[in-house]
Formats: structure tokens, sequence, C-alpha cells
């Protein structure tokens, strides 16, 4: 484990005032980092936080409480222009609705190039052409998409834009927000292919935000299992997936269908209810199973999970 990680997340909370009596505790004391260049998987069921999160993360949202340092810099407090510009320039985000992100008004190159002209990162036309076109031909669209429009294009076309969007500004972590969730299950894998591949290319990190587990099994080096707005279990995706010990996480792996009509003819998938559980979340702390394995529990439960 490297003594400096890209992205350290400690105790963040994110709670939305509703009325004097009422605030939603959305994210609720969530601790986790992510190393340069590996994907960090966070999943969990509609509702429990994880897009909240990459939003605080990336400060759309100014978390209520918790400390986020970003390459060593605290970005969670009060942002000086320089740390603004560390922060939008380093870390790109892509949005779950390809159409509701992109400006409708704008032509793809003028989209694609938004970063570049916020921040001035060149020096001619030229130069910034260069770099749309670049960009472009690595998502899989040609030259003369460059003009047109974002409502005419197909869905992961569009979505191939918005990740082309994120990675021209050349950044250190990008925040993935279900980017394939709207997309049909062939597309899916193209898109989800597509982002390995330039991982692979450019270096960047990624914080892979989804519901589908068997494609975050496939992208992701370490999963975090997100429910109610606390994280209660986190380990490598082969401890979460050959040795899951939190009830809840057992009850997603359980739901995973099978290719096999045989074996999901078989399947038992187990019923998990935090209201009758008996388990609070509150009373529960991080502990180490293992050097990458944790989980949110009291010494008893603990103890039973790890037992049975």
């Amino acid at each position: 484990m490297p003594e400096k990680h890209l992205l350290e997340v400690e105790n963040l909370k994110q709670y939305f005032r509703i009325n004097k009596k009422f605030t939603v505790k959305a994210v609720d004391g969530v601790s986790f980092y992510i190393d340069a260049g590996e994907t960090y998987g966070l999943v969990g069921e509609s509702g429990s936080g994880k897009s909240t999160i990459g939003r605080s993360i990336i400060r759309l949202y100014t978390p209520t409480s918790g400390r986020v340092t970003f390459e060593g810099v605290e970005i969670s407090g009060r942002l000086g222009e320089q740390d603004i510009r560390h922060l939008r320039t380093k870390m790109q985000m892509i949005f779950q609705d390809p159409m509701a992100c992109l400006n409708p008004r704008k032509k793809v190159k003028d989209i694609i190039a938004q970063g570049l002209d916020i921040h001035h990162l060149y020096s001619s036309e030229k130069e910034r052409e260069e770099k749309v076109y670049r960009i472009m031909e690595k998502m899989g669209l040609s030259h003369e998409h460059a003009n047109r429009y974002p409502h005419q294009f197909s869905g992961g076309q569009r979505q191939r834009i918005g990740i082309a969007r994120a990675l021209i500004m050349n950044p250190k972590l990008v925040i993935a927000d279900e980017p394939i969730s709207a997309l049909d299950v062939s597309i899916q894998a193209q898109v989800v292919n597509l982002m390995r591949d330039l991982q692979k290319e450019l270096g960047a990190a990624y914080l892979f935000i989804a519901h589908d587990l068997s494609m975050v099994k496939y992208i992701s080096d370490r999963i975090g299992v997100l429910h109610l707005g606390h994280l209660v279990e986190a380990g490598t995706t082969r401890d979460i997936f050959e040795h899951p010990l939190h009830p809840y996480t057992k009850s997603l792996l359980s739901a995973i269908p099978h290719a096999n009509p045989i074996q999901e003819k078989e399947r038992i998938a187990l019923v998990y209810d935090y209201a009758t559980s008996g388990i609070d979340y509150t009373k529960g702390t991080q502990r180490k199973i293992t050097d990458t394995h944790f989980l949110l529990a009291t010494d008893e439960e603990l103890a039973k999970w790890t037992a049975g």
C-alpha cells in the first residue's frame, strides 16, 4: 500500500436539511481511498448515497463534515483559486444521463472542448482542434461528427462524447456516475471496454459508481458496498465476490442471475431487511479482516459473521 493515495476520503458526511425537524443523512461517515491508475467500484441500491459521494468529492455539493484529500491537497474545506483550478482540471465526472449533461445548443466539438476553453489549455485554435479530434478518434467518433448536435447521436455515442469531454483534460481521477445504466446491454460492454483501454493508455484512476455487480466485478480492482449512507464492506474484487461477510453484501451477490439456465433455476436470492435485521450501522465500526478487506460491524457481529 503506497504511503500517499491519490484520493483519501475520511469520515465523509453529507446531510440535507429538509425542514426544521427533518434532515436526510445521505452519506454518514464513509471512508475509503483510491490509488493512482486503479478502479474503485462503489455499489449499492438506489438511494444508498453512491452518486452523492461522487458529487461531494468533486464539490458539486459542499460536504457537511469529513475530510477529502486529492493529491495531498484537502478539497473538502474552503477552496482558494489555485485549489479550484487544480480540482477542476485534474478531476472530471462522467454523468449518468448522456443527453441531460450535454448542451443541446452546442456542437460536439465545442462540448468536448469546454474544459479546454474554460481553463485556456491551448495556445491556438489549431491546437484546440487537434486535441478535440485526437480524443474523438480514441472514442471511435469520426471528424465529421464534430459539427453535429447531441440529438443527432445514439445513446452510446452521446456517452462517448461525455467521456471524451472528461478525458480531454487528461485527469488523474474520473468519477463515473453510473455511466452505462442508461445504455443497451450490448453498448454497455463497448463503453466499459473503451474506458478500460483508455485507463491503461492515460493512467487515470476511476471511481466507478454502478448497480450492475457483474460489470463492477469486470472493471474494478477494489469494491466498496454502500447501504443507507454507510460503507458496510470494502475489499478487493476477489474478497467481495469470493468471501463476502456482511448480510447485505451476500444478498446483493445472491441476486446476480446465472447465464447457465440450470444454475439459474437453482439460485436462491437472499433477502436482507435492515429494519428487521437487528443490525445498527451507527454502533458498528470499520473492522479490518485482512490488509485489503474491511467490514462495518460491532464485536458481536464480527464474531458471528466470520465464524459462520
